[in-house]
């Protein structure tokens, strides 16, 4: 065996040490049993320990594994002892099956500048205080590989979950590739090969994997490049579907600017799949007098940048999440095999979703035709009867027949969605924005773009969608009592951060008492266009 390939300088009797940290489902275990196997092979002596987290996304599972050659046991003259768990400073290899995982690791102090070679992917899992964050939660990556920089001896960071999906195979496969290939470990390649051979289980795509990671550690440059995080603009196709979709498509580009076209198009694609074609028109139509009154006001010198913010605000405020909308996504083949893919069933299992649902009374009312709805939710018998029934919630198995057709049927009320009385409070609201957006752009453009993008803030259903209602409502009446203030815009626009900042509203609420006593006149600048 030969030991030239390492960059880990060894030191007689102090045995190589490993943490990995991997979530559920990424074969952080079986990665730990592949270099042990592989060190016993080579007459290592090696122990492997795991710590699980508290759950897939608030923590990950770390595996220390500790490796001491043979002969530093034999000149010792007894069996080594072997530590259990990391102590910070001292770990030569830390790999990462996750990028914010890496950052966790740097974070406990299992990094070190002048010892740890540190292997991540570049890839996310978002945790869930990313995907419930009220904004943009995601945490940049380049923070990241910014600080694995400075913390690690040698960082190398690259998509290896992607790599592990071309080949077929799990991430696992691919790390074992990069630890290969980075040198890390004074083993040659053959003999990480041959311990993925011997476990005799997706051997072949598991080889792929492995090279697709050997590979790109062995080109990998000393220090990575920044990660992309800029989205890019919505495509805009040549040629729709239909002749009834090209119709609206050649609208797009006939009568709007270039730079609104990419989301124009994402709003009519999201708008025929939350309804229909002439639900989509009608949204375009919206659009024809937005963009008139834009052009009325200096849109071409502005980048058109009303008729952006509204063709984007509009179609997601359009599409608001009912009942019917959430049965339809619970019901779509797509979301049955999009669970079966991150679960990695085979083609002969069975997978069972479960569902919490807990529609309160106004969710119930609101699927109902506006006069029965209305008449419900002030029916103190009988909707204090519904509310009691609906206020524990259910579990819904949406795999079995019976729950299944329950919400497919729920779902094919789309039809009557134009008549519930949801359609109508929503609608009320809009028209109620529209017409501040409206009134704004006269007096001042950039206040009137704020406004639009406010709309953010109204999103999900039940006690979401009523907190964050409250939130819009508040800014508002911020920008009623803005309007003429020099500063609005950049107010207003910083109101909406701190309405994004935390789930109470306290940072909204700091932050309307500073704007209020800072105002002059306290009088709303609609009261004051008025007199």
């Amino acid at each position: 065996m030969s030991t030239t390939t390492s960059n880990i300088v060894l030191h007689p009797g102090t045995p190589i040490k490993i943490a990995i940290l991997a979530m559920g489902g990424q074969g952080g275990g079986v990665l730990a049993d592949w270099i042990v196997e592989m060190a016993e092979a080579a007459g290592w002596w090696a122990q492997t320990t795991s710590v699980p987290g508290v759950a897939q996304r608030t923590g990950a599972t770390i595996y220390y594994l500790e490796l001491l050659p043979e002969s530093a046991a034999r000149a010792a003259g007894k069996p080594p002892t072997l530590a259990m768990m990391p102590t910070p400073g001292d770990v030569d290899l830390v790999v990462a099956a996750e990028l914010m995982e890496a950052g966790r690791a740097m974070q406990r102090g299992l990094v070190a500048p002048d010892r740890t070679t540190l292997i991540t992917s570049s890839h996310r899992s978002f945790a869930v205080g990313e995907k419930a964050a009220l904004g943009n939660g995601i945490a940049d990556p380049n923070k990241v590989i910014d600080a694995g920089r400075e913390a690690a001896k040698r960082l190398m960071c690259f998509d290896l979950q992607e790599m592990a999906e071309k080949a077929g195979s799990v991430i696992s496969a691919s790390l074992f590739g990069a630890i290969a290939g980075s040198g890390a470990l004074p083993f040659e390649r053959a003999a990480f090969e041959d311990t993925i051979r011997h476990s005799g289980k997706g051997v072949d795509a598991s080889l792929r994997a492995f090279a697709l990671g050997f590979d790109a550690a062995a080109a990998a440059p000393a220090s990575p490049a920044p990660i992309d995080t800029s989205r890019p603009a919505p495509e805009v196709p040549e040629r729709a579907a239909s002749p009834a979709t090209q119709a609206l498509l050649d609208r797009v580009k006939r009568d709007f600017p270039a730079s609104a076209h990419g989301m124009l198009v994402a709003g009519l694609r999201r708008l025929i799949d939350f309804q229909d074609l002439a639900y989509a028109t009608e949204y375009l139509d919206r659009m024809d007098k937005i963009r008139a009154l834009d052009a009325q006001h200096g849109g071409d010198t502005a980048a058109w940048a009303l008729t952006g913010a509204m063709a984007h605000r509009l179609a997601v405020a359009m599409s608001y999440d009912d009942v019917i909308r959430v049965a339809d996504l619970k019901t779509r083949g797509s979301r049955f095999e999009r669970v079966r893919k991150e679960v990695g069933a085979k083609a002969d299992q069975l997978v069972y979703t479960t569902e919490f649902m807990h529609p309160r009374l106004e969710e119930i009312c609101g699927t109902l035709p506006a006069g029965l709805g209305r008449w419900l939710e002030q029916s103190k018998g009988i909707g204090g009867f519904v509310k009691r029934r609906m206020e524990h919630g259910r579990r819904v198995q949406t795999g079995t027949l019976k729950w299944f057709l329950a919400l497919y049927l729920l779902s094919g009320m789309r039809r009557f969605r134009r008549s519930t009385l949801r359609h109508q409070i929503e609608f009320a609201g809009i028209e109620q924005w529209v017409k501040r957006v409206t009134a704004a752009v006269s007096a001042d453009y950039a206040l009137a773009v704020e406004i639009a993008h406010c709309r953010r803030l109204v999103k999900g259903y039940s006690g979401t969608h009523a907190r964050s209602g409250d939130r819009f409502a508040r800014l508002m009446e911020a920008a009623d009592r803005l309007l003429g203030q020099a500063d609005a815009a950049p107010t207003l626009a910083r109101l909406r951060e701190a309405a994004l900042a935390d789930e109470e509203g306290r940072q909204l609420e700091i932050q309307m008492g500073q704007v209020i006593r800072g105002l002059t006149n306290p009088t709303s600048g609609f009261e004051r266009k008025a007199a």
